[in-house]
């Protein structure tokens, strides 16, 4: 029997039908899809309730409040894929801002002095962390814990032992000043719009660590440690130091927030940032993460922190009680946990 050539060509042609089933699953199977969803809901939902939610100046202000939450997120979420947690992360943010203005004032030196000392300081909690969490094989939740109410005290002790005083002293006028507030602090001016340089930053931190997910060895270790470390340490793959790489990543991060925080106000309260290691998993886990480790994406984790960015500033242009703030993020918490569980199953069913 002779094959025409149509009958030929349709043979070989792929099932149109086939095809977008195939581009649909594999978006269904993206651990952001959930949160991107969520995202264009929130957006829509206070572009119709808020008639100034969508000025420029609104929008710019809505991105810098993400951006103070995604630099924090994107860590975490790698650190969650891998399977710990840390929950020294906010008070980690003003322990790199406290030792870097008052090693500068007391030591009278060049504030980027301070900032690089401030640097390894963190980096050693964040090495810190992991080595505890490898060599004592306690739960992260409790090491973290640990690290958390003893940053929360020496923040506060050493700042009123220090200062004489529960806040630092003012640095603007101290050599260096500008230089690092320019790299740290500044604003950038867009179409007229100002942007905070914490967007660049964020959207950096986002770009990195997609790449180091998706394109590198290292990136196979996270997931393959959040997997399972046993089967993990089984086939070779190094569980303590990607362990203890991912904690001082996250350490990196608090030192890039903690600087932030400095250069933007100057004076650095030392009771700040309790709490906000919750705000960081939440965007996390609104993202995609899993609280068992091995799924979720940095992508997702940006997308869940542009959420809390966009809740927090649309309640205000839409002139709410601000006193709701918690309720509505503890909701959309609980939402975008079941719709990311709901898609997931979703994916794999099909």
């Amino acid at each position: 029997m002779t094959t025409t050539p149509t009958a030929k060509a349709t043979a070989e042609a792929p099932d149109e039908r086939l095809v977008h089933r195939s581009l649909v699953r594999s978006a269904m199977s993206r651990p952001e899809l959930g949160a991107v969803v969520g995202a264009v809901a929130v957006f829509i939902f206070f572009s119709v309730i808020a008639d100034s939610f969508l000025e420029t100046a609104s929008l710019s202000t809505v991105l810098y409040a993400s951006s103070t939450i995604g630099i924090m997120a994107v860590p975490v979420a790698l650190l969650m894929i891998g399977g710990e947690f840390d929950l020294s992360t906010g008070v980690m943010v003003t322990s790199s801002a406290l030792v870097s203005s008052m090693f500068s004032y007391q030591m009278t030196a060049n504030v980027w002095v301070g900032i690089g000392v401030s640097l390894l300081v963190t980096l050693a909690i964040g090495c810190f962390n992991g080595l505890m969490l490898t060599r004592t094989k306690l739960p992260s939740f409790i090491i973290t814990l640990g690290t958390f109410l003893m940053l929360t005290g020496l923040n506060l002790g050493l700042t009123k032992q220090i200062s004489g005083t529960v806040s630092t002293k003012s640095i603007s006028d101290m050599e260096g000043f500008p230089a690092a507030q320019k790299v740290f602090a500044s604003q950038l001016t867009l179409f007229d719009v100002e942007f905070q340089v914490t967007i660049l930053w964020w959207l950096g931190l986002v770009a990195v660590a997609t790449w180091i997910l998706l394109r590198t060895r290292a990136g196979n270790w996270i997931f393959a440690v959040g997997g399972g470390s046993d089967a993990a340490r089984a086939v070779g793959v190094p569980v303590a130091r990607t362990k203890i790489g991912l904690y001082m990543g996250v350490a990196l991060a608090a030192w890039i927030s903690g600087q932030h925080l400095l250069f933007n106000y100057d004076v650095v309260q030392s009771g700040e940032g309790v709490g906000n290691e919750l705000i960081y998993i939440a965007a996390a886990v609104i993202g995609g993460c899993l609280l068992t480790g091995g799924y979720g994406s940095a992508v997702g984790a940006a997308v869940g922190a542009f959420i809390f960015g966009m809740t927090s500033k649309g309640i205000v242009y839409a002139q709410w009680d601000p006193d709701w703030f918690k309720f509505f993020l503890g909701a959309m918490l609980l939402l975008a946990t079941l719709l990311n569980a709901w898609i997931r199953k979703r994916a794999e069913a099909s």
